[in-house]
């Protein structure tokens, strides 16, 4: 968590969340915890998005801001900070699928051939279940603003979206 000024000199409370894929089970694990501390002083309605003026995160980050963030049919967030390891360990082996050891030598060139031309993982099944489980929800629809950096792999430059450009933004 940072704080930061704002030009009419408030604070504004960003929570930024790291990347790394099936690690994304860390901050689980502690905006678990942080959520259920808040909930011991705040009720157990309280979410991590009522506390954080910005939620960013990046790869594995922005998926975990988003679950945070994007609303649910109830207005709440999509998934609840308890909620998050249970994601990761029911779609994480889809989502980032492992090279089996008995094609490891066969992947090896494979493996490097992607990393030089493309994403690590082609992203289908993350596509089809965000698809599934967000529908037509947008950015601008989240309960708090967001910041999710990425890379366009195939015109290599960043895109970051956000709440207050509700639009790709190209650096």
């Amino acid at each position: 968590m940072a704080t930061a000024g704002s030009a009419e000199g408030k604070k504004i409370t960003v929570l930024s969340i790291d990347g790394g894929g099936i690690r994304g089970i860390i901050p689980g694990t502690i905006l678990a915890f942080l959520e259920s501390k808040l909930q011991e002083l705040d009720g157990p309605s309280a979410r991590i998005a009522d506390y954080f003026d910005v939620v960013a995160g990046t790869s594995t980050g922005g998926l975990v801001t988003t679950m945070l963030t994007a609303p649910n049919k109830e207005g709440g967030p999509f998934i609840a900070a308890k909620d998050i390891n249970n994601f990761y360990l029911e779609h994480g082996p889809k989502i980032f699928p492992q090279i089996s050891r008995s094609n490891f030598s066969e992947s090896i060139a494979s493996s490097i051939d992607k990393r030089l031309l493309g994403p690590k993982y082609d992203g289908k099944y993350l596509r089809a279940l965000v698809n599934e489980l967000l529908g037509d929800v947008t950015v601008k629809e989240t309960l708090t603003n967001v910041v999710i950096p990425t890379f366009d792999i195939k015109l290599l430059q960043p895109v970051i979206f956000s709440t207050t450009d509700v639009c790709f933004t190209y650096l």
